[in-house]
């Protein structure tokens, strides 16, 4: 059965975008020759991303508005309004619970939830989510979106890795 796992990356208070949804603050306390390379190393094992409509919006029309910056991947938009999918990009207006119990059950790679809160949220509630792949970024927004917000009951984890650089400290949790 293949896994599904939230791969995101959140300020030390707990959000994953500013108030006005914005993600500028993303990135550590000094220069870039401190960075690793976590992100190629974790979808060595994903063939499929699962996004919410904002975050499919931000990717394309702010954060890479001329490219498709996960074409190796084929990606399910969670959506209440039509689009025109392509092989690459699916657009499903489906709750995203039943699509994920879908996709678990087909052949092929894990699955990266991506974002945004509302999905992860509805995932994070049904426990769906095997792995928390997460960044903490050195700053303090006060508020935002929230990563974590409104659950239903508590979910234990066990912690599988850490490692810091450039201020950042990646935890990987598994369900326990």
């Amino acid at each position: 059965m293949r896994k599904i796992s939230l791969f995101i990356a959140m300020s030390l208070d707990g959000y994953i975008a500013d108030s006005k949804g914005g993600v500028d603050w993303l990135k550590g306390q000094g220069s870039d020759n401190e960075s690793v390379d976590v992100y190629s190393e974790f979808v060595k094992d994903i063939d499929t991303i699962l996004m919410g409509w904002n975050t499919y919006h931000q990717i394309v029309t702010e954060l890479s508005p001329n490219e498709w910056i996960y074409s190796d991947f084929i990606t399910y938009v969670i959506t209440h309004t039509e689009h025109t999918s392509s092989e690459k990009i699916r657009f499903e207006n489906i709750n995203p619970v039943d699509l994920v119990k879908r996709l678990k059950e087909e052949n092929g790679k894990d699955i990266w939830v991506c974002g945004g809160a509302n999905l992860i949220q509805q995932l994070v509630n049904e426990d769906l989510i095997d792995c928390y792949y997460i960044t903490v970024i050195p700053t303090l927004l006060g508020s935002g979106i929230r990563l974590f917000e409104n659950m239903k009951h508590e979910i234990k984890l066990r912690l599988l890795n850490t490692q810091s650089y450039n201020g950042m400290t990646d935890l990987i949790y598994a369900r326990r």
